[in-house]
């Protein structure tokens, strides 16, 4: 494991410092599940985006047609 140096603002240092003590687990390891969960979705949305890029794309007026014909507005 790697140390860091993090600068939390006040209120954030604060309430990790709360939810530590609650959970009886240490602010690294908040931080970590945080992070990680954080990384993940940003992973899962690199996917969707490879699953999705050659869709075709359409312009908002296009778009806003679209939902007005649906009847979605």
């Amino acid at each position: 494991m790697s140390k860091a140096t993090l600068y939390l603002n006040d209120s954030i240092h604060q309430a990790l410092r709360l939810k530590a003590a609650e959970t009886r687990q240490s602010m690294s390891d908040l931080v970590n599940d945080a992070l990680s969960t954080l990384l993940s979705e940003d992973l899962e949305d690199i996917a969707d985006w490879k699953k999705r890029r050659k869709e075709k794309t359409i312009g908002y007026e296009e778009f806003l047609q679209q939902l007005k014909k649906d009847g979605t507005i």
